[in-house]
């Protein structure tokens, strides 16, 4: 069996449909199913169980889950809104409920894959997997290094295998239950939908107009990271998950336009409340995953954006893609 939680969301469901193209369907789907439209993203997936988030968090603590039984986990559940401050709510969404999975894994020697993020770094600019690069700066972002650093005290002393995930600028299907949280590609593709005009910000910290960068992956490589971990249980570590190379608001403004046939962008002024809060630039390092032996190369924005605008307008949303 394999456990997915987050099962329902943005990369959890990705992660489904990954896992079904590979052969494995003994899956148990772990999040609110109460939610029409995020069980909606695996309705045509192959699953052998659901499972309420709360009942299996119960089951987790009072040691009803048979681990003989387990593959792998991958925790991909978490509040994921990086604006939340509400420290009991993340506090048990984000770091209780990792941290009882990761006392799972360890009882039942199961292998742990798990989403952290990028937004450890914070304001840093070294992205690189160490402590002395970590600033978080927000609710989120810390209660996401602080399962970090459970982790890493962990890799010293645990032979299961244990993987963090720091997920950079993830985009691509099944994100639209996401609101302001979705993707700058998603967003960007509904405002020249409305008004054939996309809105980006004028420069800021001595970048031009649109020109701030941040690391853009798409959600099919972010999948394969993850089964490339199923397949190599022997590695444990904290990795970065992100191209490696960095690409501007206008290059994804671009593509939106180049795939649409239209458009055009307007710069408007830089948001007083974001200065001193925002990261105009993100960049994974992945040498310590290419060091591991992950080898596959990742799609450029150009190519992501126009592989998630197929995917996007291709088929009716009811229906499964083709």
């Amino acid at each position: 069996m394999i456990v997915v939680t987050g099962s329902n969301g943005f990369i959890g469901s990705n992660l489904i449909k990954g896992l079904n193209k590979e052969g494995y369907k003994d899956i148990i789907a772990v999040d609110d199913h109460s939610n029409p439209e995020l069980k909606e993203n695996i309705a045509h997936c192959d699953i052998q169980e659901y499972v309420e988030i709360d009942e299996f968090l119960r089951d987790v603590q009072q040691n009803k889950i048979d681990g003989s039984d387990l593959r792998a986990i991958f925790h991909q559940g978490a509040c994921s809104n990086t604006m939340e401050w509400d420290a009991e709510y993340l506090y048990k969404n984000n770091l209780l409920y990792s941290k009882e999975l990761l006392n799972l894994s360890k009882q039942s020697n199961t292998p742990l894959i798990y989403a952290s993020s990028a937004s450890v770094y914070g304001s840093g600019k070294v992205f690189e997997e160490s402590v002395e690069n970590e600033d978080p700066i927000n609710l989120y972002a810390y209660s996401k290094f602080k399962f970090d650093q459970l982790v890493r005290q962990e890799l010293n002393q645990n032979h299961t295998q244990i993987v963090g995930l720091r997920y950079f600028n993830v985009y691509g299907p099944q994100e639209n239950h996401k609101g302001n949280m979705a993707s700058v590609a998603y967003h960007l593709h509904n405002q020249l939908k409305s008004n054939n005009k996309i809105k980006l910000f004028e420069g800021s910290d001595g970048f031009d107009d649109g020109e701030q960068r941040r690391d853009f992956i798409y959600v099919e490589d972010v999948v394969k990271v993850n089964l490339w971990f199923l397949k190599n249980i022997k590695i444990s570590g904290i990795f970065n998950v992100g191209t490696g190379k960095s690409q501007t608001f206008n290059d994804v403004a671009n593509a939106v336009i180049d795939w649409n046939g239209k458009g055009k962008i307007e710069y408007i002024k830089f948001p007083e409340n974001l200065k001193g809060a925002y990261q105009s630039f993100t960049e994974a390092n992945i040498s310590k995953l290419r060091e591991a032996g992950y080898n596959d190369e990742f799609l450029s924005v150009q190519e992501g954006v126009k592989c998630y605008l197929d995917s996007l307008e291709a088929w009716p949303k009811n229906e499964p893609p083709k």
